[in-house]
This record gives structure tokens, sequence and C-alpha cells, in this order.
């Protein structure tokens, strides 16, 4: 048997766009925000936002850090966005 291959291999201090709500304009919204990669290990990565974050019950992240599996659809690596998209993403 053979660990699963991730689709992504993300290293701390890489900047990735993560799909989740976040502050935007002093709203709060649901997409794709930037952010930086903290911490990796098998199984998840962990992403530090500059804007406040909030988990999908609604509350907010006292320390803008959202936990992903490796392999989850709502964390993208930032060099794989045309440049034209870039424009709604925030700055991490």
């Amino acid at each position: 048997m053979n660990a699963p291959v991730a689709e992504h291999e993300f290293q701390v201090g890489d900047t990735v766009d993560v799909f989740c709500d976040h502050e935007k304009g002093g709203e709060r919204v649901r997409g794709w925000v930037r952010g930086i990669v903290v911490q990796v290990d098998n199984k998840l990565v962990a992403v530090q936002f500059r804007s406040n974050v909030f988990l999908t019950d609604g509350w907010m992240v006292p320390d803008r850090i959202l936990w992903y599996p490796l392999a989850s659809d709502q964390i993208r690596d930032s060099a794989s966005i045309k440049k034209g998209s870039r424009k709604e993403l925030l700055d991490y």
C-alpha cells in the first residue's frame, strides 16, 4: 500500500489562495483570499491570513489560522491563478 499522492506540495512560506469566509471592506464575504502556509504535516496544511477569517458556523478565528487537508479543493497554489483573476483576492 502506498501513501496518497498530494496534488500540491505545500511548504512553509508558500503563498496560497483559500476559499473561506473572510472580511472584505468591513463585511463578511465568502470567496478566495490569499494567505501564507505556516505549517505542514503529512495530512494537514495551516494557512495564516492578514484579514479576519471565520469558521463555517460563524465564529471568527482569533489567530487567523485555518487548517485544511492536503487534498482539499478549497486551497490552491497562488501561482496557479491567471493574472486576470487576481484582482478579486485580498493580500495575505
